[in-house]
């Protein structure tokens, strides 16, 4: 599995593309049969309590996107704050799992696990 992080409009999907998929290869935060599913962090946001299960049917796919949501402005509510920290342990526990990891900046793929792009 690959798993791509960063930004919002850093170019995950753009990257995923590059690798052979197309838009009718991703679905958008639903697991499916498609091979890739992005928008992982509003499925955790949206019932976090099935962190343990996401991740499991997350392994099962060959490419998962996340948006990076643990930096920048720590929000008040303290149920943002909550899935903020769910997003990141379930991205820590993909990415130990992960055959390469992929951290996009400004459209720049940075393989931070896995070897070359």
């Amino acid at each position: 599995m690959i798993l791509i992080v960063g930004g919002e409009g850093s170019g995950k999907r753009t990257f995923a593309k590059s690798l052979g998929y197309s838009e009718e290869d991703m679905a958008d935060g639903c697991l499916n049969g498609l091979p890739v599913v992005y928008h992982v962090e509003r499925m955790v946001f949206s019932a976090p309590e099935k962190i343990d299960s996401l991740f499991t049917e997350l392994l099962k796919k060959e490419v998962v996107i996340c948006d990076e949501v643990g930096s920048g402005v720590i929000p008040i509510d303290p149920g943002e704050r909550i899935g903020r920290e769910a997003v990141g342990r379930l991205c820590i526990r993909l990415a130990q799992e992960a055959d390469r990891v992929v951290r996009m900046i400004c459209g720049i793929p940075s393989v931070i696990k896995g070897g070359e792009t």
